[in-house]
């Protein structure tokens, strides 16, 4: 059959900021695709919480399956990826309530003894995070705020609900699982001693494989927008951990690092004994059931902040060179949620103290923003103990500010950056709808040139020191 005839493939990847649909061919190619900004809701009097506007992007994906027209009938398989920290429930009838947003405000309120309630960090390797973050803490909030509502309902992970909207079957998946949630135990490959003494354990739909086929789409969905009642439908995985799986059949142990809302670093192999739940160093689980050491912040948005405006595309060398002659470095951190600086409040310095970013132009602030991104990566990495090659994925790869800091931060391995025009999470979920098949070529990737040079190593062993001073004397003000 030739290319233009030949059985498709669908992706969901179901982002916090962005979802996307992709159609691609057997060979991996794109032929379609849609986007759309992913949206929350805030919390009424009906919905005292905030949730994510999963009606939103429902109505979005049928506008844009209807969209795609002939090529309806020629998929054959469809594959959802999506954020953690993200449960939804169902029932015959449908969504039983609607799905948290990690980033309500009000999650941050906890019972006095709940860090008591969660037990040992080495149980499920999961820091206590704020807000959302942690699936439990949504859970306990929803449990004492909403009873009823929350009674309800088969428990899966936010990927595994875009299976059951497509295929109507219930499942959950361990990258989902293990992923901050306090819920799994990596070692055992079970539901959390929490999740078993709160009854949240015996309401979560069975565990599937990644790449498992879970069923055929639903028969009033295929008659509704024209698509195949052949469609099959995979269970899917948690976004950070398709784009890794996408790496393990050719790199079984290297640095992964996944960019976008969220900067992630997956080192597996590293030594799980550098996991620490106060620095955000913790353990994830691979679609292959494998504990992953794991470090992350929210790169993404604090990229925004130290922008200020500016496109981050205006990064440039010319501008790095001019700061680091300053001494001009941003010091962590810029967002609250998660991260190895996450109780620090940042600003940007000089050797004369600090500056105003409204004192820097539009580049100046786009190449600063990249430097400080690409100094906490570097740090994850070095205090994870991560092995090579390291290898950067996602928006943050085709910045060349970003890669050249990293690599001439990382000078032991050579840095490498994805050159697929496809992003990694994609190209991983589709992979996975592949799993079982051999001749899977190995990811295409091609090394990043260093940049900053001397001057650059300089700054930032200053910047590692005035960040751990910084830390210091944050936790002697707490502890007084």
């Amino acid at each position: 059959m030739g290319a233009g005839q030949g059985p498709l493939d669908l992706v969901l990847d179901i982002g916090k900021t962005r979802s996307k649909l992709l159609v691609l061919d057997r060979g991996g190619h794109v032929v379609a695709q849609a986007d759309h900004a992913s949206g929350a809701l805030p919390a009424t009097a009906a919905v005292p919480w905030g949730a994510l506007d999963t009606a939103g992007i429902e109505a979005w994906l049928m506008e844009a399956l209807a969209g795609l027209g002939p090529l309806r009938q020629r998929l054959a398989r469809a594959v959802p990826t999506a954020h953690g920290a993200a449960f939804a429930a169902v029932d015959e009838q449908g969504l039983c309530w609607p799905v948290p947003d990690y980033e309500f405000e009000d999650f941050d309120e906890r019972p006095a003894d709940w860090a008591a309630q969660l037990g040992a960090f080495a149980e499920t390797q999961s820091p206590d995070l704020p807000r959302g973050l942690n699936a439990a803490t949504q859970f306990d909030w929803l449990e004492r705020h909403a009873p009823g509502s929350f009674a309800r309902g088969e428990l899966l992970p936010y990927a595994q609900y875009w299976a059951w909207w497509l295929c109507g079957v219930a499942a959950s998946e361990v990258t989902s699982l293990g992923c901050h949630t306090h819920l799994w135990n990596p070692t055992a490959g079970a539901p959390s001693n929490l999740a078993q003494r709160r009854g949240w354990a015996a309401r979560l739909a069975p565990v599937r494989r990644a790449w498992e086929s879970l069923g055929l789409v639903r028969p009033a969905l295929a008659r509704s927008l024209g698509l195949p009642p052949g469609l099959r439908v995979h269970t899917g995985a948690h976004d950070s951990n398709a784009c890794l799986a996408r790496y393990l059949r050719s790199h079984p142990r290297m640095t992964l690092v996944t960019t976008g809302t969220w900067i992630v670093v997956m080192a597996p192999g590293a030594p799980e004994r550098r996991l620490d739940a106060d620095l955000d160093l913790l353990g994830n689980v691979s679609v292959r059931q494998e504990r992953v050491p794991t470090g992350r912040f929210m790169g993404g948005r604090e990229l925004q902040h130290l922008c200020a405006g500016a496109e981050p595309d205006l990064a440039n060398e010319a501008d790095l060179q001019r700061l680091l002659q300053r001494g001009v470095m941003a010091l962590p951190g810029f967002e609250t949620q998660g991260g190895p600086f996450r109780q620090q409040a940042g600003l940007v310095v000089e050797a004369q103290g600090e500056v105003a970013l409204a004192s820097l132009g539009p580049a100046e602030r786009a190449t600063l923003a990249a430097m400080y991104a690409a100094q906490v990566t570097a740090w994850i990495i070095e205090r994870l103990g991560g092995l090579g090659p390291t290898i950067v994925e996602g928006p943050f790869s085709r910045n060349p500010v970003y890669n050249g800091v990293l690599a001439t931060l990382l000078p032991r391995e050579t840095l490498r950056v994805s050159a697929d025009p496809l992003e990694g999470t994609a190209r991983g979920a589709w992979m996975l709808a592949h799993w079982t098949e051999p001749g899977i070529s190995s990811p295409a990737t091609v090394p990043a040139t260093a940049l900053g040079g001397a001057a650059l190593v300089a700054l930032h062993a200053r910047w590692c020191a005035l960040a751990q001073e910084r830390a210091a004397e944050l936790s002697l003000g707490l502890a007084g």
